[in-house]
């Protein structure tokens, strides 16, 4: 899931957005390859939504992205599975989740040259579910 997210005591200064035209009022750290770095677009319905957001900061990694909210810059949105760690211990704390776009799927893709290698299967027997349940611990 792609997820807006900021660190309490950024929320507790600047005000805790709750409709996604109150991001315009907030600064922003932009990940260049997740999003734009000017409009951030989510979903209210079936319709897609681009609101315009000020970039504080703009990066080029979700690693330098999430260390920033954690430091108070301002707002970021990155992937779900990214923050898991960082919301588990309150650093940072997801927002407006009823506008979240659908979740982007996971595969586990292989070659496919000939018979599967039984490492291979025996890795996919043992990936897959243990994905499957934590990627649903994280919707």
């Amino acid at each position: 899931r792609r997820v807006v997210c900021a660190n309490p005591a950024y929320l507790a200064e600047h005000g805790t957005p709750t409709t996604l035209e109150d991001l315009g009022t907030h600064s922003c750290i932009t990940f260049e390859r997740l999003a734009s770095a000017t409009t951030w677009s989510f979903t209210r319905g079936k319709a897609e939504i681009p609101i315009q957001v000020r970039s504080r900061l703009q990066v080029n990694t979700a690693e330098a992205a999430i260390d920033a909210a954690i430091a108070g810059v301002g707002l970021t949105r990155v992937l779900s599975y990214q923050i898991e760690a960082a919301q588990r211990s309150g650093t940072l704390r997801v927002l407006l989740q009823e506008f979240e776009p659908k979740p982007w799927p996971v595969s586990l893709v292989h070659a496919g040259h000939g018979l599967l290698p039984v490492k291979l299967r025996a890795f996919l027997d043992f990936a897959a579910p243990r994905l499957k349940e934590r990627l649903a611990r994280l919707m």
